[in-house]
Parts: structure tokens; sequence; C-alpha cells
């Protein structure tokens, strides 16, 4: 790292548990993030502010008025812009040492699959199920680990599902996949700005721990919190032994608990 690295890192090298060695990893990072919205928004600054050295930001969909509320990646000059492009132009105003690879594009299975294994992790933070299944198998698959978040009206959840471990669930361990499960979009039921902004955050801070090694990771607990109340709680989970997508990796119990 040069001076103005240092300079620019300084709280986060100032804290042992990540120090230079920490900041380093970060920037030799590659990370993908699925979803320009209301949690890739919060996800990707902070990523980009820490360092993260390669950004991979996918999104097929452009910049709305009414994604202004919320999704603070993008700006009144971005209206009709792809939100992928809108928020590398963001991310590299706010950090230009970074590398960020802006993919316009609804990713299918194939290429979930090619793009996952090009990177050390990926932030799932778009916004229906059957492209959140499609992720986890691609990173399934590729033994990269997967940060997940999810934010509807007032309430939000996150989880990290470290597929280089055998015993780790992964999303389908806790949110089989149904076709007659309902689906709660944004566009209809509303959603509490800042709300997305703590799930991202969330999410930004579990990136982070996974690629220094410091700390212990949402693996195997689903952290949620109701906005309404301001309360957080956490449910413990262990991969299902018969799940369709990971149970080849290992024979961990299934089963959940409170905390």
């Amino acid at each position: 790292m040069g001076d103005a690295q240092l300079m620019r890192y300084a709280r986060h090298i100032l804290l042992d548990e990540l120090g230079i060695e920490g900041q380093e990893r970060l920037l030799a990072a590659r990370v993908l993030i699925l979803g320009a919205g209301g949690l890739g928004s919060p996800a990707a600054l902070y990523l980009a502010a820490a360092g993260v050295g390669h950004l991979l930001l996918v999104d097929d969909d452009s910049v709305e008025l009414s994604n202004l509320q919320r999704q603070i990646l993008h700006t009144m000059a971005g209206l009709g812009r792809p939100k992928a492009e809108s928020g590398r132009d963001a991310l590299l105003a706010l950090n230009p040492d970074i590398r960020v690879r802006a993919l316009v594009e609804r990713l299918d299975e194939v290429r979930l699959r090619e793009l996952t294994a090009q990177v050390d992790l990926v932030l799932d933070c778009s916004d229906n199920f059957a492209t959140r299944h499609a992720l986890n198998r691609a990173c399934v698959a590729n033994r990269v680990p997967l940060v997940s978040g999810a934010a509807i009206k007032f309430s939000g959840q996150i989880s990290v599902y470290d597929l280089r471990d055998d015993a780790s669930p992964c999303y389908h361990c806790l949110f089989p996949e149904a076709d007659d499960v309902e689906e709660l979009r944004c566009a209809t039921t509303g959603v509490l700005g800042p709300l997305v902004g703590m799930v991202g955050s969330v999410q930004a801070a579990e990136a982070i721990k996974l690629i220094t090694g410091m700390g212990e990771p949402l693996v195997g607990r689903l952290l949620s919190v109701d906005a309404l109340r301001m309360q957080w709680h956490t449910i413990r989970f262990r991969r299902d032994p018969e799940c369709p997508v990971c149970a080849r990796r290992g024979h961990a119990a299934a089963g959940c608990s409170n905390d």
C-alpha cells in the first residue's frame, strides 16, 4: 500500500482484528454483488469505501424515480440509466482506486456459475426467490461464500452461507424452493427506506469479515430485524442432510433453535 492508501484506510488499519494484512486482503478481493437496488446500494458503497479491489455489479434494471426513496447509489442524474452503470460511476467517484465492472444482464444458471467461479465472495442483493435459489446453486457448485439479505415493508433478514465448509447450510436448507411460495415485492407492498440501508450495511460488514477472516460470520444464523419496534432476533439453523442442493457436501444434522 502507498501513503495515500494508508491514509484512506487508516481507521480500518487501526483495528487490531483487521490491520494492514486484512486491508491488503480487501484490496485483493473480488466480490460479485447481484442487485444494485435497495440492498446493493449500501452494500456496494461500503465495500467500495473499504477498498475491496474488484467489484462486479450486476443488474439488468434501469433507475426510476420511485427507486430514489431508498436506492442511495443513484441520483436524479441517473434516471433512465442502467442501475449497474449508474452504480459503477458512483462507486468509482467514491473510490477511484478500485475496479468496478458493470454488467447489465439478467443472469441464467450457466452465467451465474461462470461468474461466481471468478470471485471470492458473492452478495445476494436481489429481490426474488428464483434468482436467490439460482445464485445459491451456483455458489454451492463453486464453493463460494454467499451473503444473503432481504427486506420488505418493515422487516429484514441477513444470513451467511459459507459453502467452503461442508457443515455450513446453504440457502435452500433454510428456504426450500417451492412453487406455491407467496412472493412480496416492494413495488406492491412498500418498504421503509432506511431498512434496506440497515440490511445492506450488515451484508457489507459480513463480507468484510469473511474476506479478512476476522470475527464470527452469520453462518448457521438468521439475523432478522423488525424496524417498527427496532428489535433484532437471531435464529440458529443447521444444514439439511436431505437438501437436494448441498447434501453431497457432508453429514451435518438438521434442525434449528432460537437464541
